[in-house]
């Protein structure tokens, strides 16, 4: 590896951007401060740009108190992460003509059917299982001990006894709305395996796995035994490994996958070449484009999450299993992404602190919030701000213009300086609060105040 990216790697651990307490303001910290902060025992990284992978890398140990570390070969639980991996094949599948996207799944389904509430029969299709909007129930999955035995995946998707999870059933409209269902991706791993008659695991290996030779990879559960040397260790919290090490996930395609960072990448490398029509391995363009595209809500493709704008989408996945937490976030229209992978719930902010670091070390295009402009306000508009409000529950804001400047003043606090971004929306620096005033025929009636995504009114009473 050439010193340049060495360079880079270096500042990326040792310049985490950990959260602070106001909104898009940050506190750096290193790799090893965090790992130790938050009792993570270890974390594998690979980073992906100029649509290659630049660099993979693994820190700290595969088990807590023993010396095994983890390297780029070390098998870590993707969880959730393996959802838009199960995506991409049933997308090869609708690709190549053997599925339809917009199908009743009840065609497709043999061992188990959608069940009919009352006399009433819904119908689900692949679309909204992989975009949850199937309207299903169960959003996610809490495993299972290694020496107890699961149960199948039609006990799971019926809620029996052996299984840890209520059934899998429609209790909203399909296809109206997101809410996220682990059940969702269950139902369709076996609409899968029903109709090609094949076992899940060996799907996946023969439609994706194999071809894009991600060879530490596996969908299977429990873990084959020649691969226990290769996996790190999962711990919930402050560092206690779980009772036999990791937990078992009959839900393969919701939260099954055993993987590494690079193989992880790898997937999103493919899918960010089929877009340039570089690829001639397993995507066209046009498959990638369906599965990146907004949904029922803006945010969710299928199988991937969306967010960021035009040229800067980016479609990302994150995971979280018993001990182990992932995450995977991949440019659409830029050969850049990376995938962190960690083995502690304890240790989840971390995957942001690592993306935040690697995003700017790398420039990614719109990753960051653009910082607010100030624009200057008339001082005409100014003064009809100037007066007493009052909130429902009683609190007195004051708002006073001093030098040109406005300023609010709550009751029993200092005055906090307000900054404009357009007209009537104003906001302050020192706390995250917004200021939208609002007015009728010209009148200022009233304010609002934003605050953590709660609009507070505030009527004017005087001034």
């Amino acid at each position: 590896m050439n010193q340049e990216i060495e360079k880079r790697i270096e500042r990326i651990v040792n310049g985490l951007l950990k959260e602070g307490t106001l909104k898009n303001q940050y506190e750096k910290a290193t790799l090893t401060e965090r790992l130790n902060a938050t009792n993570t025992p270890g974390v594998s990284i690979a980073v992906i740009n100029n649509y290659e992978i630049e660099w993979a890398r693994g820190f700290g140990v595969k088990e807590y108190g023993k010396p095994e570390p983890v390297t780029t070969d070390t098998l870590f639980q993707a969880a959730s992460v393996s959802k838009p991996i199960f995506a991409t094949v049933v997308m090869k599948l609708i690709q190549d003509g053997k599925l339809d996207l917009d199908e009743d799944v009840n065609n497709y389904l043999t061992s188990w059917k959608v069940p009919a509430n009352g006399a009433w029969q819904p119908a689900i299709t692949l679309r909204q299982l992989l975009s949850h909007t199937a309207g299903l129930t169960v959003d996610g999955f809490p495993g299972y001990l290694r020496n107890v035995d699961a149960p199948s995946v039609v006990q799971i998707l019926d809620g029996e006894s052996s299984s840890a999870t209520p059934a899998v059933r429609v209790n909203i409209m399909p296809g109206t709305q997101f809410r996220y269902s682990g059940g969702g991706t269950t139902v369709a791993q076996q609409a899968v395996s029903d109709y090609l008659d094949k076992s899940f695991p060996d799907i996946m290996h023969e439609l994706l796995l194999g071809p894009l030779q991600m060879d530490r990879s596996t969908y299977e559960q429990p873990l084959p035994e020649k691969w226990h040397d290769s996996a790190a260790t999962a711990h919930p919290w402050k560092s206690q490994p779980v009772q036999g090490k990791w937990y078992v996930y009959p839900e393969m395609a919701a939260a099954g996958l055993w993987t590494t960072p690079s193989d992880l990448a790898r997937v999103g490398l493919e899918l960010q070449l089929a877009l340039k029509n570089e690829s001639d391995q397993l995507f066209s363009a046009d498959i990638v484009k369906q599965m990146l595209t907004h949904q029922v809500e803006n945010d969710m493709g299928i199988g991937f999450f969306l967010e960021g704008d035009e040229e800067n989408t980016r479609f990302s996945h994150g995971g979280w299993n018993e001990g182990f937490v992932s995450q995977m976030m991949m440019y659409k229209n830029h050969g850049m992404g990376a995938v962190i992978m960690l083995n502690s719930n304890e240790g989840d902010d971390i995957l942001r602190e690592i993306e935040r670091a690697i995003a700017r070390e790398y420039n990614w295009p719109g990753y960051f919030p653009n910082e607010k402009i100030v624009i200057a306000v008339t001082p005409e508009i100014l003064d009809t701000y100037v007066g007493e409000y009052v909130t429902p529950f009683g609190l007195k804001l004051v708002v006073t213009k001093e030098n040109g400047i406005l300023f609010m003043q709550p009751a029993g606090q200092a005055p906090i300086e307000l900054y404009s971004d357009s007209d009537t929306k104003f906001f302050m620096k020192v706390i995250d609060t917004e200021v939208t005033f609002e007015t009728v025929e010209d009148k200022v009636t009233g304010l609002v105040l934003l605050q953590s995504g709660q609009p507070i009114p505030a009527e004017k009473i005087s001034g």
